[in-house]
């Protein structure tokens, strides 16, 4: 077998440094933060599901989660098509109602963006969902309450999403402390009143029934009314 000739390698070796040459010079690859793709409606997903929605759902989610990483490029959060990433979530849902994974993306990993305006796009879609299924997805509003307390310094909001927990998830599966968050947010707010009114409303209604949180409860009704006579001391 003869020698390749010298001349042909040369000729090689130049084009494959060209070839690099000319690849570190182009401009790196852009992420394009628009490129969540829409969803059809959810008859026409569950059409495509071929009758087995679930598993078509955790497809879905598991795509929606890992976008944010494709080949070579990484996406930060806060460039994402909130409006298509909440058109996601909602569609999930709809497929499997009873999955939780879509409201815990919303308000722990898309809700924490450095951007108010998705933040309270979020939250606003764990309200709108809660209110589908209270009893069952109640941590996310919770959540929800501590962040816009919080985070987004929001007292009414943080209060609106407290008093739809208490109004709305009461089944015996959700604890006694996430229906008392308007008290406490209310006590936190100077409201002793109307904090005192709601703690006085649960330990009349006889729901709770564990003497612990019985007399945690009584305790926080005193300091409630010792904080409010100092309160309207102070006011003299």
């Amino acid at each position: 077998m003869s020698a390749v000739p010298r001349g042909v390698l040369w000729t090689l070796t130049g084009a494959l440094v060209l070839q690099i040459a000319f690849a570190a010079l182009q401009p790196p690859p852009r992420a394009d933060a628009q490129a969540l793709p829409p969803l059809p409606s959810t008859p026409v997903l569950r059409a495509a599901s071929l009758g087995d929605p679930l598993p078509f759902a955790q497809m879905l989610t598991l795509y929606l989660q890992a976008f944010d990483n494709q080949p070579g490029i990484s996406i930060p959060f806060l460039q994402l098509d909130y409006a298509r990433v909440e058109q996601w979530l909602g569609r999930i849902l709809e497929l499997d109602p009873t999955g939780q994974y879509p409201l815990l993306l919303a308000a722990q990993v898309y809700a924490q963006v450095p951007d108010e305006r998705k933040q309270r796009q979020m939250l606003e879609l764990v309200h709108a969902r809660f209110m589908d299924d209270p009893n069952r997805r109640w941590p996310w509003l919770a959540h929800a309450v501590i962040m816009a307390r919080h985070r987004l310094n929001d007292p009414p909001l943080a209060l609106r999403y407290a008093q739809a927990l208490r109004t709305h998830a009461t089944g015996p599966e959700v604890p006694g402390w996430a229906r008392q968050m308007e008290i406490f947010l209310r006590e936190d707010l100077g409201e002793y009143q109307a904090a005192k009114v709601l703690l006085g409303g649960v330990l009349a209604s006889g729901t709770v029934t564990d003497p612990h949180e019985m007399a945690f409860l009584v305790r926080r009704l005193e300091q409630l009314e010792a904080a409010e006579k100092s309160s309207a001391a102070s006011k003299k």
